[in-house]
């Protein structure tokens, strides 16, 4: 079964960065998709990125440039670098994982999330 494990969040000060990693394992082929999502408290969850095994990255309607996915494919982890931060940028950040080739918006696995939050 996968598992997806999120760290790296915290406390920071408006206009910091902070650098989130989800760690996968169990994966049964080399297809994946790794997604970041976001969820502030009473907001509806909210989709950043999605990065896929051949290295393409998509961001959706999601604001680009403050916020950068990358991933070491070695260590099965896939990164979210957010700079600039902002307090409304506070909310819990997870990763979702699909065995498929292609980035299709659907995923089957979820991690737990980790809790950011931007202080003014």
């Amino acid at each position: 079964e996968v598992q997806l494990v999120e760290s790296g969040g915290g406390l920071v000060q408006a206009g910091g960065s902070l650098r989130l990693s989800c760690a996968a394992s169990g994966f049964t082929s080399d297809d994946w998709t790794i997604g970041w999502f976001r969820q502030a408290p009473g907001k509806e969850r909210e989709g950043i990125s999605c990065l896929s095994s051949d290295g393409s990255t998509y961001y959706g309607d999601f604001e680009k440039g403050r916020f950068t996915t990358s991933s070491d494919n070695a260590k099965n982890t896939v990164y979210l670098q957010m700079n600039s931060l902002k307090p409304e940028d506070t909310a819990v950040y997870l990763c979702a994982a699909a065995q498929y080739r292609y980035c299709s918006g659907f995923y089957d696995y979820w991690g737990q999330g980790t809790q950011v939050t931007v202080s003014s």
